[in-house]
């Protein structure tokens, strides 16, 4: 049996090339779950994977693509049958392991979680890893005490999938989003997914620098990291927290431990990658009750295998906005 995939392959000079493929089952991995994939996303870790940047992949010829969803062709463990609809993200898929920019994908089963009964596979990879990452970082930020009513939510790099997913979901269980982000030409989106009010970057980081500022924030979704997670760990309230998800503004951290000791304040770290499947899945059924994918439909945008070489450039160059989702349903 032959499918397509898009195949990432190096040259002896390095160069680094991608394009539609037929392969056959024989050159699928190593698994005991074979899925026919419906849809994938592209990520900015995607346009990475396509270009050889950033170290992520170690071998070639390579698969690419870290997130998928589709139905499951055969399978040796009890857990999945044929026809069974199924969720892939993490596990270093699309990195290390060949992933879902494929018609077919082999894998290991611990990976994947059903798909919610009110979902569909494209459903799914609207939201992706992003939404996946933005639900977690709301679950850890309740488990250590958020309701709403307790003030302000602040949403950093509100402009990205984690950040635009997470204003929604918050919106929905009743909190007060503010939502960060460098790009005022967003506010109206922003708002329309949920966001009640708008802070630029340059007005949150011009406050008086100081060990401690004026408290806040109830809890935070930061994106961004470095300058900016410094920044708002000092004006969150006591016993608030700051889910960490991201570090597009840089990896380090410049702050006294005054927050931590004065103010009881917490940083919750947040990785989607290797998260047990008890928490994958529950994280997955909270997300079919709260999200409304109308909301997000028009930032979709849906293209073939054949075009992910040109959007993987382009999602690494800024020029992507919103979700593009590959339909794997056609080459």
């Amino acid at each position: 049996m032959s499918f397509q995939a898009l195949v990432t392959e190096k040259s002896d000079r390095g160069d680094i090339t991608s394009g539609v493929q037929t392969l056959d089952d024989a050159r699928l991995p190593d698994g005991n779950v074979t899925v026919a994939v419906d849809w994938s996303g592209l990520n900015y870790k995607d346009g990475l994977c396509l270009t050889g940047g950033g170290g992520l992949v170690r071998s070639y010829p390579h698969v690419g693509g870290i997130d998928a969803a589709g139905r499951v062709l055969d399978s040796t463990d009890p857990r999945y049958v044929p026809g069974d609809e199924v969720i892939l993200t993490g596990w270093r898929v699309g990195e290390t392991r060949w992933g879902g920019f494929a018609q077919k994908l082999r894998l290991d089963a611990d990976w994947l979680v059903p798909l919610p009964a009110n979902f569909s596979t494209r459903t799914a990879m609207v939201l992706g890893t992003a939404g996946l990452t933005a639900m977690l970082a709301i679950d850890r930020l309740e488990a250590n005490g958020l309701v709403p009513g307790q003030g302000e939510v602040l949403v950093t790099g509100a402009g990205g999938g984690i950040g635009s997913i997470a204003i929604h979901l918050l919106h929905r269980l009743g909190y007060t989003v503010v939502a960060m982000s460098r790009r005022p030409q967003l506010a109206d989106d922003l708002r329309r997914l949920g966001a009640d009010s708008i802070v630029g970057r340059d007005e949150l980081m011009a406050a008086p620098d100081k060990p401690l500022e004026s408290a806040r924030w109830a809890g935070v979704v930061d994106a961004v990291g470095g300058a900016v997670l410094g920044k708002v760990l000092k004006q969150v309230k006591y016993g608030g927290a700051v889910a960490a998800i991201g570090n597009a503004g840089g990896i380090e951290l410049a702050i006294s431990v005054l927050p931590f000791i004065l103010r009881g304040v917490a940083v919750l770290g947040i990785d989607s990658v290797t998260q047990p499947y008890a928490t994958r899945l529950a994280a997955w059924n909270r997300l079919a009750d709260l999200f409304d994918a109308t909301l997000f439909e028009p930032s979709v945008t849906e293209i073939a295998l054949s075009q992910l070489p040109q959007a993987g450039l382009d999602i690494l160059a800024g020029r992507v906005r919103g979700r593009t989702l590959v339909n794997l349903r056609k080459s």
